[in-house]
């Protein structure tokens, strides 16, 4: 074994020192460059990465304002969640506002006994509860009392739909 390394060391080859260059662009870059193409990796991924970091706060960011919804909504009958707005209701009471990570803000309330009528208004229109468009790029309900109109965005026309049927027929028992 000793006889192994002595003859390993035998052939060891060394070279000699070679003058170091002066400070250039070529003599910095080429410690940085092995392959030659490293740096324009490095630059086509960095925006990938960067979409990915946006990517997961977005998907945390949405976790926490779910989470603020949960807390929010124990205290309702019923409550509905889209990125528009929350909503919820209890015995002929509506509340709604923004969602946010720390909970719902900009909350409103209003009484179905107020309410005159229910309308669902999709792109700028009014739209019947019995047969509704597919879908929509603006979507509300609409609620008119006797001094203002409320309108309530939603990012779905069924789940739109569905609201509007309920309250509406809410609405009539409280008018009976």
């Amino acid at each position: 074994m000793i006889a192994e390394t002595i003859s390993r060391t035998e052939t060891w080859t060394t070279y000699p020192l070679q003058p170091i260059e002066p400070y250039t662009e070529k003599a910095i870059a080429l410690p940085l460059f092995i392959d030659g193409c490293a740096m324009e990796r490095g630059l086509l991924w960095f925006p990938l990465l960067i979409f990915f970091f946006g990517l997961a706060y977005a998907g945390w960011n949405e976790y926490q304002k779910l989470e603020a919804y949960k807390i929010w909504a124990e205290q309702f009958d019923r409550a509905k969640y889209d990125i528009r707005a929350v909503l919820g209701q209890k015995d002929d009471t509506i509340t709604w506002g923004k969602p946010t990570r720390k909970g719902p803000v900009n909350l409103q309330t209003f009484s179905l006994r107020q309410v005159k009528t229910i309308q669902l208004w999709v792109d700028g229109a009014i739209a019947s509860f019995d047969s509704p468009p597919e879908q929509g790029r603006v979507v509300c309900l609409r609620f008119e009392t006797s001094e203002t109109a409320i309108e309530i965005p939603f990012t779905d026309v069924a789940l739109a739909v569905q609201w509007g049927q309920f309250l509406q027929q809410h609405l009539t028992s409280f008018q009976i």
